[in-house]
């Protein structure tokens, strides 16, 4: 079950300055394993394998904020990645460059998530 057109036509209505770069880390995050499905969740789009990944959140205008839930539970060290209550981990995109910059470091997540979940 992937909610890809309902990720689509939330994408097309959306109104944000980043919305490239959203767009791009979306791609990065999909294509990363075919395990990963996404819907509309917490007001954007969101990905899960098993339980909830991440989820960007497009309230926030003045960078591309991406929230993995658990992200402290994948053990991905990175001086891009902020950690925060909960257990969350954010990813923040301010341009393209950064994106592009941190691709791999969206797939290390999204992989390990997967690997962690396969463990469970």
């Amino acid at each position: 079950m992937n909610n890809t057109k309902k990720t689509d036509e939330f994408m097309v209505k959306l109104e944000h300055p980043l919305k490239a770069e959203m767009e791009a880390v979306r791609s990065i995050i999909v294509n990363a394993n075919s395990k990963i499905e996404e819907d509309i969740k917490w007001g954007g789009p969101s990905f899960f394998y098993k339980e909830d990944l991440a989820t960007f959140n497009p309230r926030i205008k003045n960078y591309v904020a991406l929230i993995f839930h658990k992200g402290e539970l994948l053990n991905v060290k990175s001086d891009f990645l902020e950690s925060a209550t909960k257990g969350k981990v954010y990813a923040k995109f301010y341009s393209m460059e950064q994106v592009i910059a941190h691709k791999d470091l969206i797939e290390k997540m999204v992989n390990s998530w997967i690997k962690f979940m396969d463990s469970e």
